[in-house]
């Protein structure tokens, strides 16, 4: 466990202390951040306090005494719920980080219960999203050169993938969306990345299914069909950084009018949002989450685009492709979290109708106050085989 860092995430947040707990390793957060691993017993409560200043307190039940050994500071004993709350009582008066959160759902672990039994013994708990953020969502020198070098490489599989469906096109050959999605996976394999999940491939009608999955019936590329190609990887390893990227293409020689305009109209939205954070960056003032959602959001409804929105503008980026940092998100889980140095994300407008969906994604990182766009030069058009 770090220590120093969660210290300093404290005093970068204003609270005096961050409350871990674990019963029956509910709270992967907690777990991770600790180092407790999942094998280790844990039928018992154990409560770790760190404070801004001092050593931890660790609180933990006769059961299960040693449960965090490995971590220093005091520890505590209790036997019964009344010898918990006169052990939690020691703290109470300081504001307190707990993995709750009104709307960012990827942090919220403690259950309503627990949360009584805190607040009963005086604690005052606020939310720890912006904690988990500086602690496990923003990236140092090293976790941006990893990112870099992930994205590189998935532009580069753009460019290979896109070549041979261009071959196929020009000779008549067929191609489905799960040959390309293996051939994806093989580039993969063959340039040292690994992913949590197969990329995405999707062609005509399936491109309007934001989380499209090849299956049984994957479809053969027919002349015409938007193609889009979403691919998430990082290298192997501890500690390597994901990139995540879209891209669009038309199996064709041209595209149908109808879809350069949704185009032309997603990539105004996309750079809309970057030129808004570049702004705000420049000013000082970096944007929430939400604030740049809510720009791209207004550009793409300018449009008339409002019944094709289906989802958020982005999310973070870490050591998890949905990681632990700022979300791009007004809507869904709306999150408030500032875009502060060394956060990584994507920017991912998407629309989506019946007979096609399109979404362009690029990777974004927080370096000396600038924003930085990973990997190589964004699209700027569509894809077309030539």
């Amino acid at each position: 466990m770090d220590l120093d860092a969660v210290r300093a995430a404290l005093k970068a947040e204003g609270l005096d202390a961050w409350l871990f707990c674990n019963f029956k390793h509910r709270d992967a957060l907690s777990d991770a951040i600790v180092g407790i691993e999942a094998g280790v017993t844990n039928t018992r409560w154990w409560f770790l306090v760190v404070p801004a200043e001092g050593e931890p307190t660790r609180i933990v039940n006769g059961v299960e005494p040693g449960i965090l050994d490995r971590v220093p500071g005091a520890r505590r004993v209790y036997s019964g719920r009344e010898a918990l709350a006169r052990e939690l009582s020691a703290f109470r008066g300081l504001k307190v980080g707990a993995h709750w959160s009104e709307t960012v759902s990827a942090v919220s672990y403690l259950d309503h219960g627990t949360a009584l039994l805190l607040e009963a013994s005086g604690l005052e708990l606020r939310g720890a999203e912006s904690l988990v953020q500086r602690l496990l969502g923003t990236l140092d020198i090293e976790g941006i050169e990893s990112h870099e070098a992930s994205a590189r490489k998935l532009y580069s599989i753009v460019d290979t993938v896109w070549a041979e469906i261009s071959e196929r096109f020009r000779t008549g050959s067929p191609v489905t969306e799960r040959e390309v999605q293996r051939r994806i996976l093989s580039l993969f394999d063959g340039l040292g990345l690994e992913c949590d999940h197969p990329p995405i491939v999707a062609a005509g009608p399936n491109a309007g299914d934001p989380h499209y999955e090849p299956g049984d019936t994957s479809r053969t590329f027919e002349p015409g069909d938007v193609v889009q190609l979403d691919l998430w990887a990082k290298a192997r390893g501890k500690g390597a950084i994901y990139a995540d990227i879209s891209w669009l293409g038309v199996f064709g020689t041209e595209a149908p009018p109808r879809v350069a305009k949704a185009f032309a109209d997603l990539l105004a939205a996309r750079d809309g949002a970057l030129a808004f954070i570049k702004e705000r960056l420049a000013a000082g003032m970096p944007p929430s989450g939400a604030e740049v959602d809510e720009r791209a959001r207004s550009l793409l409804i300018g449009s008339g685009h409002e019944a094709a929105l289906r989802h958020r503008l982005g999310h973070g980026i870490d050591t998890e492709c949905h990681g632990s940092g700022a979300n791009l998100d007004s809507v869904e889980f709306p999150d408030r979290r500032l875009l502060v140095e060394g956060s990584c994300f994507s920017i991912e407008p998407g629309i989506y109708f019946e007979d096609f969906g399109l979404r362009t994604e690029i990777d974004v990182y927080i370096r000396d106050g600038l924003a930085v766009v990973s990997g190589g030069t964004p699209q700027t058009r569509l894809l077309l085989c030539r």
